[in-house]
């Protein structure tokens, strides 16, 4: 019997071009986050490269960790794993509230540390609420994982720097155009692997137009070293305050909604739908990744979405993949130079190719939907509330300003908050009253210990 496509494990060439491409797509955003924080604590030009190769490392281990899995822990499937954005906010809040900060980092991680092993023993008991999850909540959480991220791309293609004299100017435009213009051509009119690769190709066009342009920056490279290893506790060992461990702990409730659902839209792309079993393992895969990387100076970690837009777009399933792209960040972080390349391609050159990445995410989530039972007046009023709550973030983003902070880490997610509403929504008019009845119309429940609400099966592949 032959494998299952995400248990396929391709030829050497294949897997390493492919890989290559996930980290691609994902090393914007695993950097972004050391690279905002360490320029709040002041960190010098050498102290932010180390901070940055130590999350491309644990961003790598954690990768491993989730596709390959060990024991019960990891999702097995091609799951990419990074430094989730959401703790951004209250790490700068940290660092801002710390006298001395030199002591900013070591707080952090202490607080990483702490929530990743609450989070480790709560991903059983969390995995449960898969059961509240049916098609009209999962597809409308798969859609706004695609808008919430398509800012991003539009971010990317003005340019590195809303304060930088060139974002938004027309060469940078051009140049995400040009980008964008290329994937569609390659993904039109070839075949077989250069389909496939047509991301990376586009991204590698994308640099190589930018160059006479004077856009591309390759300083990155002359300054890096060739090899460089994240100490442990290079920046000290972790320290342990209350308010900063509460504040990362409301994050990693974040980061395991978030992950939660985009291993649902995940397994129904690569049809392997994710049960109660494989939710919990990739939890605890998430939340172990992110207890051990303060070890070797890394943030929390957690799913990165605008990767399984790429998996969706090029039809290739196999976990191997993802994980040799966890070997790649892995040698990433132990090689500076390495890491470097990447940095290379520009920042508009990028956007031009998220737009492909995350508007698939988009269409997934839409052909979810299609299947979800939208005839039922009830089914749409969950939808379109959700989509409208989870929208607020993106359309309207100083909406929650004069909430707590600590609120606002939550109401500031779009992806959370609409995946709140959806869940709610969903038991207020599919399962409290005569609403269960005609819930059953639409859902029906998986076979023992895998119980899950509305299974259908999604052709979630745009």
């Amino acid at each position: 019997m032959a494998d299952h496509p995400v248990d396929e494990k391709l030829p050497a060439l294949k897997m390493a071009t492919t890989g290559l491409q996930h980290v691609a797509a994902m090393y914007a955003g695993v950097v972004a986050p050391p690279l905002i924080v360490g320029a709040a604590i002041g960190l010098t030009g050498t102290e932010l490269t180390f901070l940055t190769g130590a999350c491309l490392f644990t961003a790598g281990l954690a990768t491993i960790l989730q596709t390959l899995g060990i024991w019960k822990i990891g999702a097995r499937l091609p799951f990419v794993n990074g430094v989730t954005f959401a703790g951004v906010a209250p790490m700068t809040a940290i660092v801002a509230s710390t006298d001395d900060k030199d002591d900013a980092l070591p707080i952090i991680f202490g607080a990483v540390i702490v929530a990743g092993l609450l989070g480790f023993l709560a991903a059983p008991f969390f995995s449960k609420a898969v059961r509240f999850l049916p098609p009209v909540v999962t597809g409308t959480v798969i859609t706004l994982i695609g808008v919430s991220l398509l800012p991003v791309a539009f971010g990317w293609a003005q340019g590195a720097s809303p304060s930088a004299d060139d974002f938004g100017s027309a060469t940078n435009l051009g140049l995400a155009g040009a980008t964008l213009v290329m994937v569609l051509l390659l993904r039109r009119f070839t075949r077989g692997f250069v389909k496939q690769i047509a991301v990376l190709l586009g991204l590698v066009g994308g640099t190589l137009l930018a160059v006479p342009l004077g856009v591309t920056d390759f300083s990155p490279v002359a300054e890096a070293d060739l090899v460089g290893f994240p100490t442990p506790f290079h920046f000290g060992a972790p320290q342990f305050q209350l308010a900063a461990i509460i504040s990362l702990c409301v994050v990693m409730v974040v980061s395991m909604t978030e992950s939660t659902a985009d291993m649902l839209a995940l397994g129904e792309i690569v049809d392997r739908p994710a049960d109660e079993r494989t939710i919990a393992a990739g939890l605890r895969a998430d939340t172990l990744g992110s207890a051990v990387s303060p070890l070797f100076n890394g943030f929390m970690c957690s799913a990165f979405a605008q990767n399984i837009g790429l998996v969706a777009m090029t039809r290739i399933r196999s976990r191997y993949v993802v994980a040799t792209g966890g070997g790649f960040l892995v040698l990433m972080g132990l090689c500076p130079m390495a890491a470097s390349l990447i940095a290379v391609v520009p920042r508009p050159v990028l956007g031009g190719a998220g737009v492909v990445l995350f508007g698939s995410v988009a269409a997934s989530g839409i052909q979810t939907l299609v299947r979800a039972g939208l005839e039922k007046d009830n089914n749409v009023l969950v939808v379109a509330v959700s989509l409208a709550v989870g929208i607020i973030p993106i359309t309207a983003p100083e909406f929650y300003h004069s909430f707590p902070e600590t609120a606002r880490i939550v109401l500031d997610s779009g992806i959370s908050t609409g995946c709140v509403a959806a869940v709610l929504l969903n038991l207020v008019f599919n399962h409290l009253g005569n609403g269960s009845r005609e819930a059953a119309d639409v859902t029906h429940p998986m076979e023992a210990g895998e119980e899950i609400t509305g299974g259908a099966k999604a052709a979630a592949t745009p």
